[in-house]
């Protein structure tokens, strides 16, 4: 089985060329011995064949002929045999063409052609010829040849074995360098990165990389740490910026909140929902990068949300009331680079309602590409139950003006009954007695001036105090001035004889209670002089919403006033005049070119009340 780790093949390799060294460092070196094992004996034995032939010619010359002879040949079998000496013969190649065996060959021969016959035909005892020493220094010759190649041979393998072991020993050297320096690059090198760059990450610094090339275990642990340092980054960046991004959203969540808490100061003491909404809601866009923000209010009398207020907008709105303010007004490239339908925006719609009651809905658009936060979500929902608080009371409070409104009015008519009008009855009886009185002489037509002028006085004061208590005891039973201003013209026309035109575009709740009965009182008064006095067919009335101020007019097609002026003894038209003023507006009479007479009334509402709520469907 192979090993699937790279580190570790690396090393069982140097390891092995280590071992691998050593067996082939120690099995040469045992050949090398083997094969000069026995070559000390064979140069012995060799350089003692040099001697022994010197004393086999000295012994020949020197014994007696009677003991020496045989004594001369057993020498030289022995002699013989130390030629043929195993140690000779085994340090002696088996090869014929090895140069040492052709020199072994050569010294027999020169023994065997030369100094053994000379030794044999050689009479013991007698002196040695020329021809012997002759022999003698041949044959020497050759074993010195022999015991020289001999050494050489020796010397050659003790050489061998040297550069042997100097080659093993340098080849394990070289080994062992590269294991360090391998050691070194591929395991030292990259665990003091890895350590480093453990350090690193320790100090939240993941911008140092390893780097490490290659496919073994530590190359596959730096790109592992690599992998891991990217990922920690990214994990502590995604941390650090979903932190920073929550202490923002906290921070414009802190603001946000300062902003409703101020701002609701004011809406709840000035009972002022545009002004006092607006700025806020200004805020709350820069705050939380949305816009524009629209309130729809809804009317119990209209089928469709009624808006209320915008944040931003390129024209002044219909309900606007002050055209002084210009909070909500924008230049045309603003709005049209917020986030509306066309113009890659998203919309959301908040209920604003109290438990039973939907009271209107707070549009909020914002960028598609950007979407809205929760926090944001929960921030807008914050301030719809804000709105809807401050809705709900200004209902409560309209209500409860609209009452002590109504009881002041009725206390009003109830003492001017009481009071007033018994006085005024009791002078007409009076002024009736004198006319039955018989009043004679000159002083009768004087007499009879003065009880005309006060009869007449005492009819006028009688019917402005009627009208007058018509007037606080007129109570808008209806829930809004326009249904009470049909059913006033369905009055009119039944008495017409003719249906009366009418036309009212006036947002709902534009008028407080007290402008709304004046505004009544008036049209009234102005249908009533078209239907008794003008002798009119044909009759409009219009109440049309021309911001900032309210206008409304009564035309009829009747005979039109004497001289451009009201009758005489005819104080409808003082007392329309009055009303007018106590609107802050004027009330205008003029003949038409086309025959009739138009009766207009202008003023600018100071009121800011909220829209009257529905309940919303259980």
């Amino acid at each position: 089985m192979t090993s699937r780790s790279p580190l570790v093949n690396r090393l069982a390799v140097v390891i092995g060329a280590i071992v691998l060294t050593a067996i082939v460092s120690m099995s040469t070196t045992l050949a090398v011995s083997n094969s000069i094992e026995g070559n000390a004996t064979a140069i012995n034995l060799a350089g003692a064949l040099r001697m022994g032939a010197f004393q086999l010619i000295a012994r020949s010359a020197t014994e007696d002929y009677e003991n020496g002879r045989a004594t001369a040949g057993a020498r030289i079998n022995d002699y013989e045999r130390r030629l043929e000496d195993t140690a000779i013969l085994r340090s002696v190649p088996s090869s014929d063409d090895h140069p040492l065996a052709r020199q072994y060959r050569q010294m027999l021969a020169a023994w065997q052609d030369e100094l053994k016959p000379a030794l044999e035909q050689h009479e013991v005892g007698t002196p040695i010829t020329p021809a012997m020493v002759q022999a003698v220094e041949d044959y020497i010759q050759e074993v010195d040849r022999l015991v020289t190649m001999l050494e050489q041979r020796t010397e050659a393998r003790v050489d061998l074995l040297h550069l042997i072991q100097i080659i093993s020993m340098v080849f394990s050297v070289l080994i062992v360098i590269a294991l360090f320096y391998d050691l070194k690059n591929r395991i030292l090198r990259p665990l003091r990165k890895l350590v480093a760059i453990a350090g690193a990450v320790g100090e939240k610094d993941f911008s140092r990389k390893a780097d490490l090339k290659g496919a073994d275990e530590l190359a596959q642990l730096g790109q592992a740490f690599d992998q891991m340092t990217s990922e920690l980054a990214l994990t502590y960046y995604e941390l650090e910026a979903k932190a920073r991004q929550k202490t923002e959203e906290l921070e414009v969540s802190h603001q946000a909140l300062q902003v409703m808490h101020s701002a609701s100061r004011d809406l709840f003491a000035k009972h002022d929902l545009c002004n006092g909404a607006i700025p806020m809601l200004q805020e709350l866009e820069l705050l939380l990068g949305i816009g524009p923000i629209r309130l729809f209010l809804h009317d119990k009398e209209s089928a469709e949300p009624v808006e209320a207020i915008t944040t931003a907008t390129d024209k002044r709105p219909f309900y606007c009331r002050d055209h002084h303010c210009n909070a909500c007004l924008v230049t045309p490239e603003v709005y049209d680079e917020m986030p509306l339908e066309n113009n890659d925006g998203r919309r959301l719609l908040l209920p604003i309602r109290t438990p039973g009651q939907l009271l209107g809905t707070l549009e909020v658009w914002y960028p598609a590409a950007k979407g809205l936060s929760a926090t944001s979500r929960r921030l807008l929902e914050t301030l719809t139950d804000q709105l809807a608080t401050a809705i709900f009371l200004e209902r409560q409070i309209t209500e409860e003006q609209q009452m002590t409104l109504a009881e002041e009015r009725t206390v009003i008519a109830r003492e001017l009954h009481d009071s007033l009008a018994q006085s005024l009855s009791y002078l007409k009886m009076q002024v009736t007695r004198l006319r039955r009185l018989n009043i004679t002489g000159d002083q009768k037509p004087v007499h009879d001036d003065i009880l005309d002028e006060l009869s007449t006085g005492l009819n006028s004061a009688y019917r402005q105090l009627r009208e007058l208590l018509a007037t606080f005891r007129l109570k808008l039973d209806t829930p809004d001035l326009a249904t009470a201003l049909r059913k006033t013209v369905d009055e009119f026309s039944e008495r017409l004889g003719h249906p009366v035109d009418f036309e009212y575009n006036l947002p709902p709740q534009t008028l407080s209670p007290n402008e709304e009965i004046h505004t009544l009182q008036i049209i009234r008064e102005g249908l009533a002089n078209a239907v008794k006095h003008a002798d009119a067919t044909v009759i409009s009335v219009k109440v049309l919403f021309e911001s900032p101020q309210v206008r409304a007019s009564i035309r009829d097609n009747g005979k039109g006033l004497p001289g451009g002026d009201q009758p005489v003894n005819h104080y409808g038209l003082v007392i329309m005049q009055d009303r007018a003023r106590t609107l802050g507006g004027k009330v205008k009479v003029d003949n038409r070119d086309e025959g009739g007479v138009e009766v207009t009334l202008t003023f600018v509402p100071k009121s800011r009340n909220l829209i009257p709520t529905e309940s919303s469907p259980a």
